[in-house]
């Protein structure tokens, strides 16, 4: 018998998201694994990949028809490369094709260059009502060495713009761990962000991953010890400062969390819609995951079409608890079992076996019916991640 059995029929879809991938940036960051391409001085081809995101869309219409869209996530890349013109067109195409809802929450990821900044006013006035920036240190010799195009000035003036565009709903990314940084620095750059008082603030140890240049040529980063000490003495600083620490790296003032990338956590469904975008759509017996072609070309040539995805798989029930588990575990204030069986269509008892290990070994606690990780599971989140892996609750109970 599978080990966790048949999946029941969902008695609602969850929340939809839609996130689009832009993928140009002036120029690629050494540590960055994400699919973007640097311009490399040539203007970006934005009208013909708005057209290709418009077949695209088209073309998921069926996935996910009558369903409305809860959060908007351009994210990339660099999107603030794209005029506001541009982004008007993909929203009123999205609009068409999908019921947004009222209260939608459209997130823009930014970077601080000057030349970028200067279009904070026509994104509010389209209906961007979330900005992401991307700032990452406000000091200049960090910001060189993670070789970002702005310094720590231009970061401040786009933080000041984004407020005078009426952005309320802010959120500035910062990078710690950085090369030669000390603890006094990383805490530093924590206490300016949130002098800027923003509503949202995203802390991320810097890691060094596969296929980037700083993996080809790795720079000389912090012990791990005192990479760790820095993390501890962050997370009371925006404790102090009334920020929540709701996800792994994400803190927030009171009803400011980020609700596209909570969707994700709580196993919600998304489209993902752009060159290299992935999404995840649940129907009423089975959830899918597709990824988009990853070369922007040849992502612009196909969209609209199935040569247009990638890679398609149906989730097998026995991925599902390593599925679910594997973004659920990143919230701190964990999950409650019930969401687990609405997303899954599993029973909560198929985690029976796997939760009693993780809890043994001291990663998760169970209070009430809620799940949470305990400090140990969010330092050591792979671990606790790891008890769920298909066949690990056979293992288990095979001795």
């Amino acid at each position: 018998m599978s080990e966790t059995r048949g999946a029941l029929p969902r008695p609602a879809p969850p929340p939809l998201s839609v996130y689009v991938h832009l993928p140009w940036c002036v120029r690629k960051c050494p540590y960055c694994d994400f699919n973007s391409h640097g311009t490399r001085g040539r203007e970006i081809p934005e009208g013909p990949y708005v057209d290709a995101l418009i077949r695209d869309l088209g073309f998921e219409r069926a996935s996910a028809a009558g369903r409305r869209v809860e959060t908007v996530f351009f994210g990339g890349g660099t999107p603030s490369l794209f005029s506001a013109r541009a982004l008007e067109r993909f929203l009123a195409h999205l609009a068409e094709t999908f019921p947004l809802a009222p209260d939608a929450e459209i997130t823009l990821e930014a970077n601080p260059g000057t030349a970028e900044a200067r279009r904070f006013s026509d994104y509010r006035a389209l209906g961007i009502n979330r900005l992401s920036l991307g700032v990452q240190s406000f000091d200049d010799r960090h910001l060189a060495a993670l070789g970002r195009i702005h310094g720590a000035a231009e970061a401040r003036a786009a933080i000041a713009m984004a407020r005078d565009a009426g952005f309320e709903n802010l959120n500035i990314d910062l990078m710690y761990g950085l090369p030669g940084q000390t603890a006094r620095e990383a805490l530093a750059d924590l206490r300016e962000a949130v002098s800027f008082e923003p509503a949202h603030i995203s802390w991320y140890q810097l890691t060094i991953e596969p296929d980037t240049a700083f993996h080809r040529r790795p720079p000389r980063l912090p012990a791990e010890d005192d990479i760790w000490s820095m993390a501890e003495a962050g997370v009371a600083l925006l404790a102090d400062a009334g920020f929540d620490q709701y996800e792994v790296s994400a803190y927030a003032r009171p009803a400011r969390q980020c609700r596209h990338n909570r969707n994700y956590w709580e196993f919600g469904d998304y489209l993902g819609l752009g060159a290299g975008a992935h999404g995840k759509v649940s129907g009423a017996h089975s959830i899918v995951r597709r990824a988009r072609e990853r070369h922007p070309e040849r992502y612009m040539a196909a969209a609209g079409t199935a040569a247009a995805v990638a890679e398609e798989r149906l989730l097998d029930p026995e991925d599902l608890p390593f599925e679910f588990m594997l973004n659920a575990a990143r919230l701190r204030e964990g999950f409650d079992l019930h969401l687990f069986a609405a997303r899954t269509g599993l029973p909560a008892e198929v985690l029976r076996v796997r939760l009693e290990a993780a809890v043994a070994r001291g990663l998760a606690e169970i209070r009430d019916g809620r799940v949470r990780p305990t400090a140990l599971g969010r330092r050591f989140l792979n671990d606790l991640v790891g008890e769920f892996l298909p066949g690990t609750a056979a293992r288990a109970a095979a001795g």
